[in-house]
């Protein structure tokens, strides 16, 4: 198997390393293999790739699309380094607004999965951080909801005193206001 999957300290997530050979030529690596994937409790219906590009300092969440389009997601950097959050917005999870927080990085291999029901949030460490992710759902505007990135309850400690925030991300409410799952 290519891959070491690992349970994470709030069920849902799942930690995803990649196992690369390396040469003089530099590495390989395999980044999905959907058989592997199912085996360990990750779907395979994955249906939209995205990719964004974050400057050093930037937060981007906390995101997350309602049912029936609520989507899991599968995350890596493929240049620079940052820090994945997933946060359980289950109402009814003992786990309720938890979080688990992962560096990942061009060098560390590692990828997150991130189940319906939990928000994603991302901060870049280093400028020009590619960051790519795909869906199990299709992105739905109508069905997008956010909670703001410091919100209190959750208390996530980014490490950071000026973040750059877009103006939506930072409007977003508080969990107690949102609607979640």
């Amino acid at each position: 198997m290519s891959f070491v999957f690992k349970k994470l300290h709030i069920p849902g997530p799942i930690l995803v390393e990649s196992k690369a050979f390396f040469d003089e030529r530099g590495f390989f690596t395999e980044l999905f293999k959907g058989s592997d994937f199912v085996q360990n409790g990750i779907p395979m219906s994955f249906v939209q790739d995205n990719f964004s590009r974050s400057k050093r300092g930037v937060i981007r969440g906390l995101h997350y699309q309602l049912p029936p389009k609520a989507q899991g997601k599968l995350v890596r950097v493929l240049k620079g380094r940052g820090l994945d959050i997933a946060v359980d917005i289950r109402r009814a999870s003992e786990t309720f607004l938890k979080y688990v927080a992962i560096e990942l990085s061009e060098d560390n291999n590692l990828a997150l999965f991130i189940p319906e029901g939990f928000a994603h949030d991302f901060m870049a460490f280093t400028d020009d951080t590619f960051l790519l992710y795909k869906c199990t759902n299709e992105y739905s505007p109508e069905h997008e909801r956010g909670i703001r990135y410091d919100d209190p309850d959750i208390n996530i400690d980014w490490g950071i005193v000026e973040p750059l925030v877009a103006k939506r991300d930072a409007d977003f409410p508080y969990a107690k206001n949102a609607e979640v799952f």
